[in-house]
């Protein structure tokens, strides 16, 4: 079963967090990794109160062969940046052991990442690959995406997700309740019908991504095999 694991390791232990070194407090966010040929191009978005010498900072530094800016919105400017991955020994370990990059974050001081494993072996196996290499490896939040495309958040929309944390936090489901559909409809401007949809709604498809998904998936790997 695949497992998705959220890290952080120190920018220096990371090649990408050594050429994007900053100077300044600020945060840079890693959008997308596309594979061009035999490279993984990242995009990524810097904000605005990074170094403002960014781009020749990153642009000079011996790995990378190319910076481009792609877009600017409001505080964010979005780039793209070729650069030579056969030095970076964290992502090494990460495509080697078939890790795949959902996202990454960071800072002058640290990189937090959220990696997707085939297997559980497989997080064990990158962990001890980050050991053998010297990498401080700290590692968070550890869960199985159930079902393929669900994400994070097991399927269930923001407003889904929102209106069942406020109905748990509040006590709706409490025993005596503590919330009524009222004050979730007024907490979100809607009408109590909606409020019982939305619930109703997102407890079937927690439901459906999680418990059932995991009884399908274990009675797929656990079929009988007819023998002759």
């Amino acid at each position: 079963m695949a497992v998705i694991a959220h890290l952080r390791i120190p920018a220096e232990s990371f090649e990408l967090g050594r050429i994007l070194e900053q100077e300044s407090e600020g945060t840079i966010e890693l959008e997308n990794m596309v594979p061009l040929g035999e490279k993984a191009v990242p995009f990524f978005s810097v904000s605005d109160d990074v170094l403002d010498s960014f781009e020749q900072s990153v642009r000079d530094h011996p790995s990378v062969e190319n910076i481009l800016e792609v877009s600017k919105h409001e505080n964010e400017r979005l780039y793209s940046l070729e650069w030579n991955i056969d030095r970076d020994v964290f992502l090494e370990g990460v495509m080697g052991l078939e890790g795949q990059m959902l996202s990454a974050k960071g800072t002058t001081e640290t990189w937090e990442f959220e990696l997707r494993f085939p297997t559980h072996d497989a997080l064990s196996d990158f962990q001890d690959y980050c050991e053998n290499a010297h990498i401080p490896l700290e590692v968070g939040r550890i869960y199985n995406p159930v079902r393929p495309g669900t994400g994070m958040w097991y399927g269930l929309s923001k407003a889904q997700r929102e209106t069942l944390v406020r109905a748990v936090k509040g006590g709706y489901y409490s025993i005596p309740r503590q919330m009524s559909t009222k004050d979730l409809s007024d907490a979100f401007d809607i009408s109590d019908q909606a409020v019982t949809e939305r619930l109703r709604r997102a407890i079937q498809t927690l439901v459906e991504n999680t418990l059932i998904a995991m009884e399908d998936e274990q009675n797929e790997e656990f079929e009988p095999v007819e023998t002759g």
